[in-house]
């Protein structure tokens, strides 16, 4: 079964973006590469259980399992030694990727308080967008009752698009809610 927002992505979204842009080749036209979910867990150094109910929130999140990340130098002030586990990731590619984008689209940001809207300044200069959020209770697989900690994540989706304008377009296409139109960085 092919996931919804593909299907879409396929019959709609590339006719739109190749009008609107004039691409020649179906290989320009932009698409969704990859989509990151990180979690970082400053807990973790004293506790690792932090760390352990974290990366399975993340699991149920993602639909798969996350890999954690490491410390990579060593800071005395936090009590942080090199090679200390502080957070977790997970890359999303392919159907999973769609399925997680269409939930968090349609599901989880009407469930944010007093939401207005995702800046739209959060591209990078090459067509990627990153952006946090501050509770992971926003998604339905999270029982609320089960959580010991409310904890943020950053979420950034990798586009092929070359420019930001391309990028904020296909996302706008993917309903989006970006709030600001993108101002051309000069």
């Amino acid at each position: 079964m092919v996931a919804r927002l593909k299907e879409h992505y396929d019959n709609v979204v590339c006719g739109s973006l190749k009008e609107e842009f004039g691409y020649k080749n179906v290989h320009e036209i932009p698409k969704l590469e990859k989509i990151v979910l990180n979690m970082g867990i400053g807990e973790a150094v004293a506790d690792k259980k932090k760390l352990t109910n974290a990366a399975a929130e993340m699991e149920l999140i993602a639909g798969q399992k996350p890999i954690l990340t490491k410390a990579k130098k060593s800071i005395a002030t936090f009590k942080l030694r090199e090679g200390m586990p502080i957070g977790c990731k997970v890359t999303l590619r392919g159907d999973k990727m769609y399925e997680f984008l269409d939930r968090f689209v349609t599901i989880a940001l009407p469930r944010v308080r007093d939401f207005r809207g995702i800046s739209g300044k959060n591209f990078d200069g090459r067509g990627n967008f990153a952006m946090g959020i501050k509770e992971q209770i926003i998604f339905t697989e999270i029982d609320y009752d089960k959580v010991d900690q409310i904890r943020g994540m950053d979420i950034v989706i990798c586009t092929s698009a070359k420019t930001d304008k391309e990028a904020a377009s296909l996302l706008t296409k993917f309903d989006l809610p970006l709030k600001n139109k993108l101002v051309e960085k000069k």
